[in-house]
Protein backbone atom coordinates (compact mmCIF):
# COMPACT_ATOMS: atom_id res chain seq x y z
CA UNK A 1 0.00 0.00 0.00
CA UNK A 2 1.08 3.52 -0.79
CA UNK A 3 0.08 5.99 1.94
CA UNK A 4 0.06 9.65 0.95
CA UNK A 5 0.05 11.87 4.04
CA UNK A 6 -1.08 15.46 3.48
CA UNK A 7 -1.05 18.18 6.10
CA UNK A 8 -3.82 20.79 5.84
CA UNK A 9 -3.21 24.32 4.60
CA UNK A 10 -2.52 27.32 6.79
CA UNK A 11 -5.00 28.69 9.33
CA UNK A 12 -4.87 32.02 11.11
CA UNK A 13 -3.82 30.23 14.29
CA UNK A 14 -0.92 28.59 12.45
CA UNK A 15 0.13 32.01 11.21
CA UNK A 16 -0.04 33.41 14.75
CA UNK A 17 1.87 30.41 16.18
CA UNK A 18 -1.04 29.35 18.35
CA UNK A 19 -1.69 25.78 19.46
CA UNK A 20 -4.29 24.18 17.20
CA UNK A 21 -5.73 20.94 18.52
CA UNK A 22 -9.41 20.02 18.39
CA UNK A 23 -10.37 23.67 17.81
CA UNK A 24 -12.26 23.72 14.50
CA UNK A 25 -10.32 26.51 12.80
CA UNK A 26 -10.86 27.04 9.07
CA UNK A 27 -8.21 27.74 6.44
CA UNK A 28 -7.24 31.38 6.01
CA UNK A 29 -6.80 33.08 2.64
CA UNK A 30 -3.22 31.89 2.25
CA UNK A 31 -4.25 28.38 3.28
CA UNK A 32 -6.89 28.27 0.56
CA UNK A 33 -4.30 29.30 -2.03
CA UNK A 34 -1.94 26.62 -0.73
CA UNK A 35 -4.48 23.82 -1.05
CA UNK A 36 -5.37 24.91 -4.58
CA UNK A 37 -1.70 24.47 -5.54
CA UNK A 38 -1.59 21.23 -3.58
CA UNK A 39 -4.62 19.86 -5.41
CA UNK A 40 -3.14 20.73 -8.80
CA UNK A 41 0.14 19.02 -7.87
CA UNK A 42 -1.77 15.85 -6.99
CA UNK A 43 -4.16 16.03 -9.95
CA UNK A 44 -2.47 13.21 -11.89
CA UNK A 45 -1.55 11.14 -8.83
CA UNK A 46 -3.25 7.77 -8.49
CA UNK A 47 -5.50 8.02 -5.43
CA UNK A 48 -7.88 5.14 -4.73
CA UNK A 49 -9.43 6.59 -1.57
CA UNK A 50 -9.17 9.74 0.52
CA UNK A 51 -9.57 9.73 4.29
CA UNK A 52 -9.62 12.95 6.27
CA UNK A 53 -9.83 14.35 9.73
CA UNK A 54 -13.28 15.94 10.08
CA UNK A 55 -11.78 19.17 11.44
CA UNK A 56 -12.48 21.99 8.97
CA UNK A 57 -8.89 22.83 8.06
CA UNK A 58 -8.22 19.23 6.99
CA UNK A 59 -11.69 18.65 5.53
CA UNK A 60 -11.46 21.75 3.31
CA UNK A 61 -8.03 20.60 2.13
CA UNK A 62 -9.29 17.09 1.33
CA UNK A 63 -12.33 18.39 -0.55
CA UNK A 64 -10.17 20.58 -2.76
CA UNK A 65 -7.92 17.62 -3.64
CA UNK A 66 -10.95 15.38 -4.23
CA UNK A 67 -12.27 17.69 -6.97
CA UNK A 68 -9.81 15.99 -9.34
CA UNK A 69 -10.51 12.43 -8.20
CA UNK A 70 -13.54 10.12 -8.16
CA UNK A 71 -15.22 9.12 -4.92
CA UNK A 72 -16.14 10.89 -1.71
CA UNK A 73 -13.81 11.90 1.08
CA UNK A 74 -14.25 9.63 4.09
CA UNK A 75 -14.21 11.42 7.45
CA UNK A 76 -12.38 9.53 10.20
CA UNK A 77 -12.17 10.84 13.76
CA UNK A 78 -9.02 8.78 14.29
CA UNK A 79 -7.12 11.31 12.18
CA UNK A 80 -8.07 14.35 14.29
CA UNK A 81 -5.18 16.34 15.73
CA UNK A 82 -3.83 15.87 19.25
CA UNK A 83 -6.46 17.06 21.73
CA UNK A 84 -4.59 20.03 23.20
CA UNK A 85 -7.28 20.63 25.83
CA UNK A 86 -6.75 23.90 27.70
CA UNK A 87 -3.77 24.77 25.48
CA UNK A 88 -5.90 25.27 22.36
CA UNK A 89 -5.48 28.78 21.00
CA UNK A 90 -2.55 29.67 23.25
CA UNK A 91 0.84 30.98 22.11
CA UNK A 92 4.15 29.70 23.49
CA UNK A 93 4.32 32.77 25.73
CA UNK A 94 0.81 32.05 27.07
CA UNK A 95 1.76 28.46 27.88
CA UNK A 96 5.00 29.53 29.53
CA UNK A 97 3.08 31.95 31.75
CA UNK A 98 0.08 29.75 32.63
CA UNK A 99 1.44 26.21 32.30
CA UNK A 100 5.14 26.60 32.98
CA UNK A 101 5.52 23.30 34.85
CA UNK A 102 3.71 21.40 32.11
CA UNK A 103 6.03 22.96 29.52
CA UNK A 104 9.11 21.80 31.44
CA UNK A 105 7.75 18.25 31.57
CA UNK A 106 6.78 18.38 27.88
CA UNK A 107 10.35 19.27 26.95
CA UNK A 108 11.64 16.29 29.00
CA UNK A 109 9.03 13.65 28.12
CA UNK A 110 6.58 14.75 25.41
CA UNK A 111 5.29 11.31 24.42
CA UNK A 112 3.60 10.17 27.62
CA UNK A 113 2.58 13.56 29.02
CA UNK A 114 -1.12 14.40 28.74
CA UNK A 115 -2.01 17.96 27.79
CA UNK A 116 -4.16 19.75 30.42
CA UNK A 117 -7.68 18.49 29.73
CA UNK A 118 -6.52 16.73 26.56
CA UNK A 119 -4.50 13.67 25.56
CA UNK A 120 -0.95 12.39 25.15
CA UNK A 121 1.06 11.77 22.00
CA UNK A 122 1.13 8.08 22.92
CA UNK A 123 -2.65 7.96 22.80
CA UNK A 124 -2.67 9.82 19.47
CA UNK A 125 -0.22 7.33 18.00
CA UNK A 126 -2.28 4.39 19.23
CA UNK A 127 -5.52 5.62 17.65
CA UNK A 128 -3.97 6.72 14.35
CA UNK A 129 -1.97 3.52 13.90
CA UNK A 130 -5.08 1.43 14.47
CA UNK A 131 -6.71 3.46 11.68
CA UNK A 132 -3.71 2.90 9.39
CA UNK A 133 -3.91 -0.85 10.03
CA UNK A 134 -7.62 -0.83 9.14
CA UNK A 135 -6.86 1.01 5.91
CA UNK A 136 -4.08 -1.45 5.05
CA UNK A 137 -6.51 -4.35 5.46
CA UNK A 138 -9.11 -2.58 3.33
CA UNK A 139 -6.71 -1.43 0.58
CA UNK A 140 -3.65 -3.74 0.65
CA UNK A 141 -2.53 -2.73 -2.85
CA UNK A 142 -4.09 0.72 -2.95
CA UNK A 143 -2.79 4.27 -3.15
CA UNK A 144 -4.49 5.91 -0.19
CA UNK A 145 -4.45 9.52 0.92
CA UNK A 146 -4.88 10.69 4.50
CA UNK A 147 -5.39 14.44 5.02
CA UNK A 148 -4.60 15.31 8.59
CA UNK A 149 -2.48 17.29 11.03
CA UNK A 150 1.06 17.80 12.25
CA UNK A 151 1.16 15.45 15.25
CA UNK A 152 -0.91 12.79 13.51
CA UNK A 153 1.49 12.64 10.56
CA UNK A 154 4.54 12.62 12.85
CA UNK A 155 3.03 9.81 14.94
CA UNK A 156 2.40 7.71 11.83
CA UNK A 157 5.89 8.24 10.43
CA UNK A 158 7.62 7.56 13.76
CA UNK A 159 5.66 4.33 14.18
CA UNK A 160 6.29 3.21 10.60
CA UNK A 161 10.04 3.80 10.86
CA UNK A 162 10.42 2.41 14.38
CA UNK A 163 11.44 5.77 15.84
CA UNK A 164 10.80 6.52 19.49
CA UNK A 165 7.97 9.04 19.68
CA UNK A 166 10.06 11.23 21.98
CA UNK A 167 12.23 11.95 18.91
CA UNK A 168 9.38 13.57 16.96
CA UNK A 169 11.07 16.99 17.18
CA UNK A 170 13.72 15.73 14.76
CA UNK A 171 11.02 15.68 12.08
CA UNK A 172 9.01 18.60 10.78
CA UNK A 173 5.92 18.84 8.61
CA UNK A 174 4.92 22.16 7.10
CA UNK A 175 1.37 23.16 6.25
CA UNK A 176 0.18 21.88 2.86
CA UNK A 177 3.05 19.37 2.73
CA UNK A 178 3.12 15.89 1.20
CA UNK A 179 4.81 12.84 2.71
CA UNK A 180 4.60 9.30 1.33
CA UNK A 181 5.06 5.92 3.01
CA UNK A 182 5.27 2.70 1.02
CA UNK A 183 4.16 -0.46 2.84
CA UNK A 184 5.65 -3.61 1.28
CA UNK A 185 6.44 -7.13 2.43
CA UNK A 186 9.78 -5.81 3.69
CA UNK A 187 8.05 -3.24 5.86
CA UNK A 188 7.31 0.47 5.52
CA UNK A 189 9.66 2.90 3.76
CA UNK A 190 9.55 6.69 3.73
CA UNK A 191 9.83 7.70 0.08
CA UNK A 192 8.89 11.39 0.34
CA UNK A 193 8.89 13.71 3.32
CA UNK A 194 7.52 17.20 3.88
CA UNK A 195 7.44 18.11 0.19
CA UNK A 196 6.24 21.68 -0.39
CA UNK A 197 7.71 22.24 -3.87
CA UNK A 198 4.19 22.72 -5.24
CA UNK A 199 3.85 25.89 -3.17
CA UNK A 200 6.71 27.35 -5.20
CA UNK A 201 5.32 26.10 -8.50
CA UNK A 202 6.91 22.65 -8.70
CA UNK A 203 6.37 19.14 -7.32
CA UNK A 204 8.58 16.18 -6.50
Amino acid sequence: MKLILVRHGETQWNKENRVVGYADVALNGEGRKQVQRLALALKEERIDAIYSSPLRRAWETAQEIARFHHGEVKADDSFKELDAGELDGLTYEDILERYGEFLKQWIRDPASLTTPGGESLNSVQERVWQAVERIKERHPDGAIMVVSHNFVILCIICKALGLDLSQFRRLRTNVASISILDFSERGPSLVLFNDTCHLEGGYG
